[in-house]
């Protein structure tokens, strides 16, 4: 009896963990909007690895000289290093180019698809294709 207890204790203690963490990940239509495509060019101030989405932090400048900081979401770090994207692809201060979608909320907040280099190096944040050389 103490045994089915315990183990019963355990199924029910890790489906409480697993409504946790299934609550606390979103659909992209649920903070983002495709309807709003942005577009931004700034420079890396903060790379962030870290699950369930990765965040990539770019100080952009605005017509009047002040300075914006923009967080992009990105996909899961495993899948980004599975792609070849680690820490060292967007060094701090590297000029990039910001293709993505705008939170639904008008923070300073996007959903990242892609990210240029000035040379045209791609780095895709999302889909198949990590790392793309430029044509």
């Amino acid at each position: 009896m103490q045994t089915q207890l315990t183990a019963m204790a355990v199924v029910l203690a890790m489906a409480a963990g697993a409504g946790v963490s299934a609550s606390a990940h979103h659909a992209f239509t649920a903070e983002f909007d495709a309807d709003q495509p942005i577009q931004l060019r700034g420079t890396v101030a903060r790379v962030e690895l870290i699950n369930p989405h990765s965040w990539f932090h770019v100080d952009v400048t605005n017509d009047d000289g002040s300075v914006t900081r923009w967080m992009i979401e990105g996909g899961t770090p495993n899948t980004l290093f599975r792609r070849g994207v680690t820490q060292d692809s967007l060094p701090i201060g590297s000029e990039i180019l910001v293709d993505g979608y705008r939170a639904l909320d008008g923070s300073n907040k996007a959903n990242g698809r892609d990210m240029t280099f000035p040379d045209g190096r791609k780095i895709f944040l999302g889909g198949t294709s990590a790392i793309e050389q430029p044509q």
